[in-house]
């Protein structure tokens, strides 16, 4: 049974409201101001709230911005009763955070159909965040055990052949060990670095002084490290006749080691989700204090909702690919754009390629 809690100071719509909501099935709570509203909040945590915002001591307002101030109470559903049509106090009361209002004189009809509308959209919104929480799980314990655990036994078992006195390899052999070694150690200490670099940007987020400090005193040139990583991947790749490359030298509000691992992943992607003798282009520019930097492949693409689904520990259609990583890529580039005062979008077709697009504020260029 879903719990709404009114709260009013007149008595008669407070009754009114109470009434109809149990005549269909709800229970209630009531308070005849903000201050017992709020208290009543924080102790039931009801499924909805309505409360009126012209109440003594304690407005709707008030109301209304100190329980989306508690985390606790933060993401219940709220309607305002207005006794004016005022789209002004309709505007102030949605800046706040309210999901809808109702003005006075309502029907039941109104009430019962906001009410119900209210409820069932909050209700859409945490089946999606579960299916988001699930997928999440489901990713994390799938690839996160296994692409730790690939590597070190690469690592491991290559090891043990060398250290064994009963196997006896010729030099080439021995380097071909060493090379799978720190292969496998290179692929392990990405994994890792990846992760940490994650955490950092998702506590960064939180933190207004970090943010104020990497948006301003850090700047990076940025032609040479384009071109540096971008043949680098190519040549790994096998792919140096597939890279096109045509940038503008520019001054970004990035450190280098952030705007580095933003080009590396990017790059790194474009090569590994397309096919040899299919063009990776890479255009930079410099335009009205924006740097913008676009990579497209034409490799297998993405649908729509893979791309609005991008998060941590995301991999698609891993069953289908097998891939090495485990989806940190995408989601530390646009982290670290965002939290630079910059941009990042996606465009792709499945089958087609992908197009992704940076941008970032340009730098001061004194030291």
């Amino acid at each position: 049974m879903k719990r709404i809690l009114i709260i009013d100071d007149d008595p008669a719509v407070l009754g009114l409201t109470t009434k109809t909501l149990e005549l269909r099935g709800f229970q209630t709570l009531t308070a005849d101001n903000g201050a017992a509203g709020l208290e009543l909040a924080r102790k039931h945590l009801p499924d909805l709230i309505i409360c009126d915002i012209q109440m003594p001591h304690l407005n709707g307002y008030g109301t209304l911005t100190a329980l989306r101030q508690d985390a606790v109470t933060a993401a219940i559903p709220f309607i305002f009763l207005t006794g004016l049509a005022d789209q002004k106090q309709v505007r102030q009361g949605m800046g706040l955070g309210a999901d809808d209002y109702l003005t006075k004189p309502f029907t039941v009809q109104e009430l019962v159909a906001a009410v119900n509308s209210r409820l069932e959209k909050h209700a859409a919104v945490q089946r999606r965040s579960e299916k988001r929480l699930e997928d999440l799980r489901g990713n994390i314990g799938m690839a996160l055990p296994h692409e730790l655990l690939t590597p070190l036994n690469g690592i491991l078992g290559f090891a043990s052949l060398m250290m064994d006195e009963r196997v006896v390899l010729d030099p080439l052999e021995v380097r071909d060990f060493a090379r799978n070694i720190h292969l496998s150690a290179v692929r392990l200490h990405r994994l890792i670095e990846n992760f940490l670099l994650y955490s950092q940007t998702e506590l960064a987020r939180t933190d207004p002084a970090t943010i104020a400090e990497w948006r301003q005193t850090r700047r990076t040139l940025t032609q040479e490290i384009l071109a540096g990583v971008a043949g680098e991947k190519a040549a790994a790749a096998g792919r140096q006749n597939d890279l096109s490359l045509e940038t503008e030298e520019a001054y970004v509000s990035m450190g280098p080691d952030f705007f580095r691992k933003i080009i590396d992943e990017l790059v790194d992607n474009a090569f590994k989700f397309s096919t040899r003798d299919t063009p990776v282009c890479i255009v930079a520019r410099l335009t009205q204090n924006l740097f913008t930097l676009s990579i497209t492949d034409r490799g297998r693409g993405m649908a729509a909702q893979q791309i609005a689904d991008i998060g941590a520990h995301m991999q698609f259609e891993r069953r289908f690919y097998e891939q090495q990583g485990v989806g940190l890529g995408l989601i530390i580039a646009r982290r670290l754009a965002e939290l630079h005062g910059g941009d990042f979008a996606i465009e792709s077709t499945p089958g087609e390629g992908t197009a992704v697009r940076l941008t970032l504020p340009q730098a001061d260029q004194a030291t």
